[in-house]
């Protein structure tokens, strides 16, 4: 029997026989599931259904998936939607652009539709788990987190972040001083196993640097091992 209120995935992939596979096992798992083979229709449908997670292919004609990503990440209704890229394109490079676009995660294709749906299922529980008690507000320089209202501002003025980013960033600060490794974020932020490849951490740390600005300096590289939130900034930061 279906969940009451179940979860809403968008399908974007204009190779049909690939977006009704896939189709068809997230609904065998109890998704709602709507799918666009047309990518110019993607973001009017993404309006109107408001999915929790959208799949999207990457090489597509007219409008890519990373176009669409971008389109997303700047719309007020969908920029915090997850984004899974599934896509032939299989090189690092286009792995590592998929993220900095502000994907959540990237599946090269022939994929494992059971690999695809626990990848799906892992996204979706961050964003329902109930977290335990915490502290309202961390800080750290010119950084705040308000974790009742899910906000970061930075300088005094609020800061975007994707929900991934935010997760990382807070870990980060409510573990001030002690390295992370990248195994242990993955664990934690991306509720992933740790034989999935640790690069995606250091994409996404990459990229909260940027947004960071002159406060990027406050997460460190351990070198070899991975990342921290200085417990003070060096002279010149």
């Amino acid at each position: 029997m279906a969940a009451p209120n179940p979860q809403k995935i968008l399908v974007v992939d204009d190779e049909s026989d690939v977006s009704a596979l896939v189709a068809y096992h997230l609904k065998a798992k109890g998704y709602q599931v709507e799918v666009v083979n047309d990518p110019n229709r993607s973001l009017g449908i993404a309006r109107t259904f408001l999915p929790d997670l959208v799949i999207l292919d990457v090489m597509m004609p007219e409008l890519s998936g990373i176009q669409i990503c971008r389109l997303m990440r700047a719309d007020p209704q969908l920029k915090k939607i997850p984004v899974v890229f599934l896509t032939a394109k299989a090189e690092e490079n286009d792995r590592i652009q998929g993220l900095e676009t502000g994907a959540d995660d990237y599946i090269c294709k022939p994929f494992s539709t059971k690999e695809l749906v626990l990848r799906v299922q892992t996204i979706l529980r961050r964003l329902t788990e109930v977290a335990p008690a915490e502290p309202k507000r961390l800080q750290v320089g010119e950084i705040v987190i308000d974790t009742e209202r899910h906000a970061v501002e930075l300088h005094g003025q609020p800061l975007e972040l994707t929900a991934t980013e935010f997760n990382l960033l807070k870990l980060l600060m409510e573990r001030r001083g002690r390295v992370q490794t990248r195994e242990h974020l993955l664990l934690n932020v991306w509720n992933y196993e740790t034989e999935i490849e640790t690069r995606t951490v250091d994409t996404h740390v990459r990229r909260l640097r940027e947004k960071l600005g002159s406060e990027a300096d406050w997460i460190e590289t351990v070198r070899g091992v991975g990342y921290r939130i200085a417990e003070r900034r060096t002279a010149g930061g």
